[in-house]
């Protein structure tokens, strides 16, 4: 295509083209050169005054020494005096033309004293209407030069602004790229998969290296280890790894510090309080919501922009998860033992959600759908169980008159909440061409926040006993 158009419209010689290259270099400006200096105007003030003085004044001087007899030309078949006022007119408009045209008139006067019968009316009079006109003229070629000018910076800062928003575009493309290829699961997938830990014959190894997998899958860890042990680290024990990690070290400061403040930490934090340093990147323990400590996870390897406030959290989210799913009956029987009819499953989920709220700050939300008799007689509450989603844990509460289907919504919040009623609201649109409240179903929602799951649990009984 290019070929083509060099041919339509021909080349330029190869000895132009380094001063064609050098011009387009130079922003195709020419007031270095002598007559770009005679086209450009100046700003100053006394530039511009020393002009309107001397260019009539080296007219003037021409005269005298071509035409000694009559240095204005006032006979000549041509005004050859008028040149200056009407440079001065093309350069800056009729008022500085103006300016020169008094200079010659003064001329005139000086060279003709006493001889003033004769003045040149025509001469004079033809010039300033000249003059009038390319002044004018040029008034008006420069108005609309400034205002291209401001027009084309106005596009430039433009082009700028939309290039630097392309190119901030285009890295946010390739990092959520990246972030899709290294993570094909969605989290909901992950906290699945840990549910599935806790059943079955896996030994500790097995879920320890699961998680590991998973940690490393979705945070971008290269080099990490998983130990069994506690407080004291008396005898840690390696579960799982992954990359070229090393043997523990107990005395490493991010570990001690992870220990003595039960949470996880970083090495952002421990290089501004220990000049030593650390060997490792994240030191994280495995605490459960009594506050006992099954484990320590350590990072020595991840990419550095991996090491962010988003992958710290999700670290948090996973550990908390799993390590919960580990005492899932030591969380649920406090619950249990106040409300009897509530099954295992789900008040082992809720204190979990709820301590992933405390620790996290991710919340969880409960959806109660109160279904009047005739909903119960369409058999509409085992319809809606069928609808729950992988992780939604669901508790049908049985009243006096009518009953509440309780659907726990992990890391879900209000908005959560009503897309799964709208949800309903469209299956029973397009099933019985009827709203849910007009088939005896009324939502509720509660938020899985600062109570504990006892209260939030017991409020449910209420709703179905009211």
């Amino acid at each position: 295509m290019h070929s083509k158009i060099r041919r339509f419209f021909g080349a330029p010689p190869k000895h132009e083209r380094g001063s064609l290259n050098l011009h387009l270099r130079d922003g195709g400006d020419v007031t270095g050169k002598v007559l770009g200096r005679l086209t450009s105007t100046s700003v100053r003030p006394a530039a511009v005054l020393g002009e309107i003085v001397f260019l009539p004044l080296i007219a003037i001087i021409l005269g005298l020494w071509l035409n000694p007899e009559d240095p204005l030309w006032t006979a000549a078949s041509f005004p050859w005096a008028w040149f200056a006022p009407v440079i001065l007119a093309l350069r800056y408009g009729p008022l500085i033309g103006l300016g020169g045209s008094s200079i010659l008139l003064v001329a005139w006067l000086i060279l003709n004293a006493g001889n003033y019968d004769a003045f040149p009316k025509l001469f004079f009079l033809g010039g300033l209407i000249l003059m009038m006109l390319v002044g004018e003229f040029s008034s008006l070629w420069l108005a609309r030069t400034r205002r291209a000018e401001t027009i084309q910076l106005y596009l430039d800062q433009r082009l700028e602004h939309l290039t630097r928003q392309h190119y901030l575009l285009r890295l946010s493309h390739d990092r959520l790229e990246q972030d899709l290829i290294s993570r094909p699961m969605s989290m909901r997938d992950a906290l699945i998969k840990l549910r599935l830990l806790r059943g079955g014959s896996k030994t500790p190894a097995d879920s320890a290296a699961t998680l590991l997998r998973l940690l490393a899958q979705y945070c971008q860890l290269e080099s990490a280890s998983l130990h069994s042990t506690d407080e004291s680290l008396s005898a840690p024990e390696l579960l799982a790894s992954i990359g070229n990690a090393e043997a523990l070290r107990k005395q490493d400061p991010l570990i001690v510090q992870a220990i003595e403040t039960r949470r996880l930490c970083h090495v952002r934090q421990t290089l501004n309080e220990n000049e030593a340093g650390t060997h490792y990147l994240i030191a994280a323990p495995l605490i459960d919501l009594n506050g006992s400590i099954y484990g320590l996870l350590t990072v020595e390897e991840m990419p550095f922009f991996s090491l962010q406030d988003e992958t710290l959290q999700t670290i948090n989210l996973l550990l908390g998860y799993y390590t919960d799913g580990l005492v899932m009956d030591n969380l649920a029987n406090p619950i249990v033992a106040q409300l009897p009819l509530c099954p295992p499953e789900f008040a082992f989920e809720a204190q979990r959600l709820w301590h992933l709220r405390q620790t996290t700050g991710i919340p969880s939300v409960i959806v109660a759908l109160e279904l009047l008799p005739r909903a119960i007689e369409q058999d509409l509450p085992l319809q809606f169980h069928r609808m729950k989603r992988g992780l939604d844990e669901n508790w049908l509460i049985l009243g006096g008159e009518k009953q509440v289907l309780a659907t726990l919504m992990p890391l879900g919040d209000y908005s959560t909440a009503e897309g799964y009623i709208s949800r309903l609201e469209s299956w029973a649109k397009q099933k019985n061409d009827l709203s849910l409240a007009e088939l005896g179903v009324f939502p509720h929602t509660l938020l899985l926040d600062q109570d504990a799951p006892a209260t939030t649990l017991q409020r449910l009984l209420r709703l179905a006993n009211d």
